[in-house]
């Protein structure tokens, strides 16, 4: 896994050029963050990649705020559920239930997740992939529409270490919320709603570090080495299995 990610990485800090011979179209630039997506072939969906940058607060505090549920249900007003349904104790690799509110007049989605993370030391590198996943404890809800087709990679580069200020970061993304809306409005939500997340999630890790708020430091969490498949299984052990996480400010 990590060669494959640290590649992606490497592609996406090359030039605009090389980006748009692939196939992506920038769509949004502001000062430190970029927005490019190319289409899903045989759908009406496109694919984002979004390149950015911090340089108020550390890598860890920021991949800590984004894998800590328990603390985005206070900063995230969107969620309605968000719970680990299953953890590796071993791999950390999680399975987690999440149920968002979607804009008016649409019903509120919920997704079923695997999420994996890894740091690379040798190479300075953060990675958390996280895709769609059917799990028997969650059955479908009359009451959320489900998004079966979801799939997120993010790489974050320190500037300097994991604890010192200032990082870029590569996320990947595409998401099917299963709407019969015009394809303009589904595209829309999905493009606009990842640059508000980030921006959320960047004011909520600022809170944590300047408020001194506890946030599970998931680097220390669990061993660094996850290259095993057998090992990142998260089907193996319920949450309930899972040791008290270490917790450390943000």
């Amino acid at each position: 896994m990590q060669k494959v990610q640290i590649t992606a990485y490497k592609s996406s800090c090359q030039s605009l050029e090389y980006a748009e011979d692939e196939g992506w179209q920038l769509v949004m630039e502001k000062k430190d963050f970029l927005l490019w997506r190319r289409p899903i072939e045989g759908t009406h969906l496109y694919q984002y990649r979004v390149f950015g940058s911090y340089k108020d607060v550390t890598p860890r505090q920021f991949f800590n705020v984004q894998l800590d549920t328990e603390y985005r249900k206070k900063w995230d007003a969107l969620v309605i559920k968000l719970e680990v349904i299953e953890r590796d104790t071993v791999s950390g690799s999680e399975v987690v239930h999440w149920v968002t509110h979607f804009p008016y007049p649409m019903y509120s989605r919920d997704y079923v997740y695997v999420r994996k993370y890894h740091v690379d030391q040798e190479n300075n590198l953060m990675v958390l992939i996280s895709r769609a996943v059917e799990h028997p404890e969650v059955p479908e809800s009359p009451d959320y529409v489900r998004v079966r087709n979801y799939q997120s990679q993010m790489v974050i580069r320190p500037h300097t270490t994991f604890d010192e200020n200032g990082f870029d970061y590569m996320l990947t993304y595409s998401d099917n919320p299963q709407t019969v809306f015009p394809r303009y409005c589904v595209n829309w939500m999905v493009s606009s709603g990842m640059p508000d997340f980030l921006e959320k999630l960047h004011v909520a890790t600022l809170r944590a570090r300047n408020m001194e708020i506890k946030v599970r430091d998931y680097i220390s969490a669990r061993p660094q080495d996850c290259s095993s498949e057998a090992r990142s299984s998260p089907e193996r052990k319920p949450a309930a299995a899972h040791s008290a996480p270490q917790m450390d400010y943000a």
